[in-house]
């Protein structure tokens, strides 16, 4: 996944991404290795607050019926899913209804699934081997089709599928003859170097960036996909006492770049605006987002950057990302600022207005990558850390632009709950379900207000809520929003987010179904029903009905 790296000094050689790190962090050595110093909770000079003023501050804000509530569910590996390689079928797919079922108790609405971890591929595809973190074996068959599975199981929860890829991994090892035969590596060895005891594809070879984008847009092509998300991994994270092997191909293909970090910067650029475009062309609705490392230069080294002084994404990774979203090729940045509010050289309260001042020029939404493996590794020493960082995004609402939403590193870390952080974000922030924020340039559909037919008190316990969406079939919804206010009345604000009781997906048929199992016997209660098309763009309600 994202794999964190610690931030540091750049005068410090330590490089160590956030799988080493969580590796290190279990083995109770992580101690050991931080180069940074944990800074002052004093207040910070834009904002003044302290962690203690955020977290006091958690009760001015009330529950918000849009935003992004997402965990990042990681496959290489295997972090998180499947939890080993050689499980049946049938286990893997209990696995990843496990972690549905994680994200429904959490309020979640979205997941974030890798499925492209080492140039490899949970589908079928044509270009690319079988993942061996499926079956433990590049290229073997799983006996189904992981992302068929994963995108039909969280629909069915109504929950946005955002999958995942690593453009240039080719392998977590640096040997190509353990990789299969036909694996595109061995094919065209000329595209692949190693470095730092991994393989690579080069990214400065046009034949090498097609092919990762033919693989990723093979998936866009074929499945329902509602996003597509790169983590912060394109030129690999510095090791030290190692060049990174392209002087060839920059002396091939470099005309016109004195500097090679100049041509290093223009290969991803064009990368991500090219995946953008096609993108686009094909599925004008899917979402294309990006979680880089949180911070794109410190502002000793540029006026433009953030009041930081840890390892720079444009520098070390060659990844632009302030320019991707001025440029508007992304929907949405998520970087991950993994850090507490008050850390010397990465504080999380001045790293996310910097994003939030980025965004605001091109429009693109901000979500915040979050590091609830911190907290379990010991880092993140305060439980209400993670909730104190959603009360403080709030507060920079007014006058920036907003924070859209949160993801949190990694699925297995959230029913472990860890000192009780992440029930704690759902007591303070995610105590009703939320609606993923609409994007007003992706493609609507006019969806029609569905008929509110009845809401009925039913033996057993809850009430039976049914309406109708009898929109013709390119105007139908793609899911509803039910609402519910207790006694009897004539309207429900569906602008109030406590008034929201659930989402569901649209089942084939006119008729519509929801069990709203909350309901207490006997107490009378109004409800309403609107309709969302794929991008949740919503309907007026379609009347009110109160239980008989």
């Amino acid at each position: 996944m994202p794999l964190d790296r610690t931030p540091h000094h750049p005068s410090t050689s330590l490089a160590l991404d956030r799988r080493g790190f969580l590796t290190l962090a279990v083995a109770g050595a992580a101690a050991s290795m931080f180069t940074v110093t944990i800074g002052s909770l004093a207040p910070t000079p834009a904002f003044g607050a302290t962690a203690e003023a955020i977290a006091g501050a958690a009760s001015a804000f009330g529950p918000r019926k849009r935003e992004l509530r997402a965990m990042w569910i990681s496959s290489v590996v295997n972090i998180d899913w499947p939890s080993r390689t050689g499980l049946s079928a049938d286990q893997q797919r209990a696995e990843f209804l496990h972690w549905l079922d994680v994200a429904a108790d959490f309020r979640l609405n979205a997941v974030f699934v890798q499925v492209r971890p080492t140039a490899d591929a949970f589908w079928p595809s044509p270009l690319e081997p079988w993942s061996q973190y499926l079956t433990g074996v590049q290229g073997q068959d799983p006996g189904y089709d992981p992302l068929a599975f994963i995108v039909a199981e969280a629909h069915r929860r109504n929950l946005e599928l955002h999958a995942w890829y690593n453009p240039y991994r080719v392998s977590m090892q640096a040997d190509p003859s353990k990789l299969v035969p036909e694996h595109p590596a061995r094919v065209h060895p000329e595209w692949v170097w190693a470095y730092g005891g991994k393989l690579y594809f080069d990214p400065g070879l046009p034949e090498a960036q097609e092919h990762i984008q033919q693989a990723i847009l093979h998936s866009v092509q074929h499945y329902d996909l509602d996003g597509v998300h790169f983590d912060d991994y394109f030129y690999p994270y510095p090791v030290g006492g190692q060049a990174i092997p392209d002087a060839a191909t920059y002396a091939a293909h470099g005309a016109g770049y004195d500097d090679i970090a100049a041509w290093r910067r223009h290969n991803v650029d064009t990368f991500v605006q090219s995946v953008s475009e096609r993108i686009k062309a094909m599925k004008p609705w899917v979402k294309f987002g990006i979680s880089p490392f949180g911070i794109w230069r410190n502002r000793a080294t540029d006026p433009l950057g953030s009041e930081t002084g840890g390892s720079q994404s444009y520098d070390l990774q060659f990844a632009d990302t302030r320019k991707w979203v001025l440029e508007g090729w992304l929907d949405y940045i998520n970087p991950q600022v993994y850090w507490q509010i008050g850390l010397a050289v990465a504080d999380y309260a001045k790293l996310v207005p910097w994003w939030a001042d980025v965004a605001a020029a091109s429009g693109t939404h901000l979500y915040i990558g979050e590091a609830l493996y911190k907290v379990t590794s010991g880092v993140f020493t305060d439980p209400a850390e993670l909730s104190n960082h959603l009360t403080f995004d709030r507060g920079i609402d007014a006058d920036r632009a907003p924070v859209h939403g949160n993801v949190f590193f990694s699925a297995k870390h959230v029913p472990a709950d860890p000192q009780g952080s992440m029930s704690r974000v759902r007591t303070d922030h995610y105590a009703h379900p939320a609606i993923v924020p609409a994007m007003p340039w992706l493609p609507a559909t006019a969806v029609q207000p569905p008929v509110l037919a009845r809401a009925e008190h039913v033996a057993g316990g809850g009430v039976e809520v049914q309406w109708t969406d009898a929109a013709q079939p390119d105007r139908r919804a793609t899911s509803f929003a039910v609402y519910r206010v207790e006694g009897r009345v004539d309207t429900i604000d569906i602008d109030v987010a406590a008034n929201l009781v659930a989402t569901r997906r649209a089942e084939p048929g006119v008729v519509q179904r929801f069990l709203d199992e909350s309901a207490e016997p006997a107490r009378e209660y109004t409800y309403a029903v609107t309709a969302l098309d794929r991008v949740w763009n919503e309907s007026a309600p379609g009347g009110v009905r109160t239980t008989e």
